[in-house]
Parts: C-alpha cells; structure tokens; sequence
C-alpha cells in the first residue's frame, strides 16, 4: 500500500460514525448491509450515512453490490489487512540485540479493554 493510501484510509476511520459504520461491516462479514439498515441498526440519517459511505468508498474500505434494489455495503477485508500490514511492516526491526520482545500479543481480552 502507498503511503498516500494509507493517509487517505485513516483519513476516512478518523470519524466516530465512519469507524462505527466500518467496524459494522467488519463483524457482520462478507455478506454486508443494505444501506438502509446500517443506518438503521447505528442511528445515522439516510444522506449523512451515504457521505460516510462515499468516504469510506473511496478510500477502499468498504464495497458495494447491487441486489435488486438495494445496495449491500461490506468491508473490503483485503485493503484492511493491507493497511494493518503497512501499520506494522517491519514492526520492532531487529536491533543490535537480536531481540523481538515488543511484538504484540492479541489476545480476546486484550481487544476487548482496548
């Protein structure tokens, strides 16, 4: 991923209705929401969710089919783990010791107290 790319991601998450329309989609999967109901299960108005969408759009975090009538958002998945690859790519690099001790451990508790 570019840096200019990865500006424009965190750009986008830099938004408490963004972060929580995209964390939505993270847990619901592939399968996504209609529009209609991410506004519906977040509180968001109809043209203030579709500006955060757009935003989010355009920065490759979220996809859009069309079923019908309705337009299904998820989480491209993909452009996450790229952005958290970029966020971590040479992660502690090793030092004159040799030593990796500051690579983190994700545990189910940790991730819930963060």
């Amino acid at each position: 991923m570019k840096p200019a790319a990865v500006i424009q991601a965190l750009a986008a998450l830099a938004h408490a209705s963004r972060l929580e329309v995209f964390r939505l989609l993270v847990r619901r999967g592939p399968e996504g929401y209609p529009a209609g109901d991410i506004g519906q299960r977040l509180g968001i108005p109809g043209p203030t969710l579709s500006f955060h969408l757009k935003e989010l759009s355009q920065a490759g975090l979220v996809e859009s089919r069309r079923d019908g009538r309705f337009v299904f958002y998820s989480a491209s998945i993909e452009r996450m783990n790229a952005l958290m690859f970029f966020l971590t790519d040479n992660c502690c690099s090793l030092g004159s010791s040799g030593s990796t001790s500051c690579a983190p451990v994700v545990t189910a508790r940790s991730r819930k107290s963060a």
